[in-house]
């Protein structure tokens, strides 16, 4: 099994930049596909971004195209999500989420494991 332990969230302005981190323990790192989704109150949860396990091809939603990146680091188990010019509607917990040996999912149903989540909130 994979554990996924999410971090890099936090209170930030309108207009400003975080950066998350998906920390990935047991398996291969290198063999999954991890996707990031998010949650906001009354809200269902929502694709956000998503990079392949075998070619590192990347698909976003396009609330956030041109505004966030994902990329990983195989070596260091660890997949990030850069999210530049945030708005207040980017205010959710964020999740990452690990599908074995697939390409870029965009439906969360599909993964297999998933973090604890953490928490971004963005004023205006």
């Amino acid at each position: 099994q994979v554990q996924l332990v999410e971090s890099g969230g936090g209170l930030m302005q309108a207009g400003g930049s975080l950066r998350l981190s998906c920390a990935a323990s047991g398996g291969t790192f290198s063999d999954y596909s991890i996707g990031w989704f998010r949650q906001a109150p009354g809200k269902e949860r929502e694709f956000v971004a998503a990079i392949s396990w075998k070619d590192g091809i990347t698909t976003y939603a396009d609330s956030v195209k041109g505004r966030f990146t994902i990329s990983r680091d195989n070596a260091k188990n660890t997949v990030y999500l850069q999210m530049n010019s945030l708005k207040p509607g980017d205010t959710a917990d964020y999740y990452c989420a690990a599908r074995f040996r697939t390409f870029v999912l965009r439906s969360g149903s599909l993964y297999d494991y998933w973090g604890q989540g953490t928490q971004v909130t963005v004023s205006s």
